[in-house]
């Protein structure tokens, strides 16, 4: 699976492989999955593409994980909870104990249903963002509610994985910057190992971030996405258009900065693609088009060698 490059140096030509596995997260590239339409036709196509090793599904219901669990079974799986958390207003740091409570118990109810099918990885995030000066509280408040996660999750052998956003722009989210998620997987750490990151391409514009900050947290790295933040207007968003879409905030550059940073600290966790459809585009062309933006980001990182 993945793909490989040839490279002429020296008068000689070396074929490299891609050596990461490559993933895509299905209802961004498929976003009518998102209203529970074409899901078993959209994960098929994506199941029948060598170039995927992992697919990561968004929140479904038992039958729909029992109608496509056939499809699954040359790929690996995993769920990302982060639209269902904004949709169900999902906050494991309110002040709120009671909010938190019904946070909590939502997010155990989705790791029973992903053992059911021996999915192994859970993805999330934290809750919105509070007033600067009750940061810290509702820090303390999401590392309790992580730690009874995990504790959780891994009576069934599964791991979490804990995503960054943006603060100030779009998703405005506690967290966040690197720094402080770094702190906050550390704590969790300390009484459960089965956390790590999920560091995403496409938020590093929003968090002032570069691909070289990887390294910063490389032995707490769990995942990778790739994909673009967004400029309109002025503004930044987080849309995941494909690479080139107008105002898109990534490069193919971007991505081969982060492939040598992955390279330098011996990262061996997958790379997804989070590429969404606009208006005028179809699902098959993004994904086609982050395909090649991969390929020539590669390209230029084995030739810098």
């Amino acid at each position: 699976m993945g793909f490989s490059i040839d490279i002429l140096k020296n008068n000689l030509c070396f074929s490299v492989k891609f050596p990461w596995n490559i993933g895509i997260v299905s209802f961004m590239a498929y976003p009518t999955m998102m209203e529970g339409k074409e899901i078993y036709s959209s994960i098929k196509k994506i199941a029948e593409d060598n170039f995927f090793d992992l697919i990561e599904l968004p929140v479904l219901s038992n039958e729909e994980l029992s109608s496509i669990a056939p499809l699954l079974k040359n790929k690996n799986v995993s769920i990302g909870l982060q639209p269902f958390i904004f949709k169900e207003k999902i906050n494991i740091n309110s002040l709120n104990s009671n909010e938190r409570k019904r946070a909590i118990d939502m997010i155990k109810k989705e790791i029973d249903k992903a053992s059911r099918y021996g999915i192994c990885t859970i993805a999330l995030c934290s809750g919105p963002d509070v007033e600067k000066e009750k940061r810290e509280e509702a820090k303390k408040l999401l590392i309790d509610s992580l730690n009874e996660i995990c504790s959780y999750a891994s009576k069934y052998g599964i791991n979490i994985v804990f995503e960054t956003f943006d603060r100030d722009h779009d998703k405005k989210l506690l967290i966040g910057p690197k720094d402080e998620a770094l702190e906050i997987i550390k704590k969790v750490r300390e009484k459960n190992k089965n956390i790590g990151l999920l560091w995403d391409l496409s938020h590093a514009p929003l968090l002032n971030e570069k691909p070289e900050d990887v390294k910063e947290i490389k032995d707490y790295l769990f995942h990778i996405h790739i994909g673009c933040g967004k400029e309109v207007n002025g503004k930044l968003y987080d849309w995941h258009p494909v690479f080139h879409t107008k105002g898109a905030l990534n490069t193919e550059e971007d991505i081969a900065k982060l492939l040598k940073a992955l390279s330098e600290i011996n990262y061996n966790g997958a790379i997804s693609f989070e590429i969404k459809p606009e208006a005028d585009q179809t699902s098959e062309l993004v994904i086609n088009a982050a395909k090649g933006a991969l390929i020539k980001a590669f390209q230029i990182f084995i030739e810098k060698l």
